[in-house]
């Protein structure tokens, strides 16, 4: 059944209601993240992305004050990548606070404590098929 060209072409972005940008900013940079956008929305607010090196979605930190809402206590995402060890040992050393590895029937994985105390989880399916 032929439905015709895609509606939607790509995920653009990931919001996250944050309490401080510049904090968050700071933490996704440790993990490899480049700050991408940062733009005035109206005074006392501002629309920060920041994206891994050639990725087409972005993580958006929004000022959860700035819409009158508490930051966000979780995350709605996980990352990958290809080392997990070796990336759980370099953010160690970046002063991230991680625990594991822990490995289940279904992959392995560490937990990534943000400065707001929000958990991340990294896996190690970075390659796909994995």
């Amino acid at each position: 059944m032929d439905v015709g060209p895609p509606v939607i072409a790509r995920i653009a972005g990931a919001m996250l209601a944050v309490e401080n940008q510049d904090v968050m900013v700071a933490f996704f940079e440790k993990l490899g993240f480049a700050k991408t956008v940062d733009r005035s929305l109206w005074p006392g607010a501002r629309w920060v992305e920041v994206a891994l090196p050639g990725a087409q979605t972005s993580i958006v930190l929004t000022p959860a004050s700035a819409y009158h809402r508490e930051p966000d206590r979780l995350y709605t995402l996980t990352l990958s990548c290809h080392d997990l060890l070796a990336t759980a040992e370099t953010l160690r050393a970046a002063g991230i606070e991680v625990d594991g590895p822990t490995h289940e029937p279904s992959g392995s994985y560490i937990q990534v404590v943000d400065p707001e105390g929000r958990v991340l989880f990294v896996n190690d399916k970075a390659d796909p098929g994995s």
